[in-house]
């Protein structure tokens, strides 16, 4: 993620085709273990392509990555329902918070 972090950076700095080097020095720079393997890899995966449009292909893939949330994936109906039970037991809640302090403020 570094190394993308870095090519990146430097791509938005103006450099639209960062070497192995660049994203080296930006690393170096931040005083971070740059490892080869994974620099040359990164140049080889984006050489000859838009940023941009990579960019747009990964927030695409991201779209379709569920996201966990059980209560919308259980249906309306039930992520209804538990909205309803957050907004009743909110009020509650505050309640309770308010008598604790009995009156007496730290300040007061």
């Amino acid at each position: 993620m570094k190394y993308l972090a870095a090519y990146l950076l430097l791509v938005n700095a103006g450099n639209a085709t960062p070497s192995a080097q660049d994203i080296k020095n930006v690393l170096a720079a931040a005083d971070i273990e740059v490892e080869e393997d994974k620099v040359e890899k990164l140049i080889a995966e984006v050489e000859g392509k838009n940023v941009e449009e990579l960019i747009a292909q990964g927030n695409e893939k991201l779209s379709s990555v569920p996201t966990g949330a059980p209560a919308a994936a259980a249906g309306g109906a039930s992520a209804g329902a538990a909205t309803e039970a957050a907004e009743e037991a909110a009020p509650e809640e505050a309640a309770e918070e308010s008598d604790d302090d009995m009156g007496f403020g730290l300040f007061d």
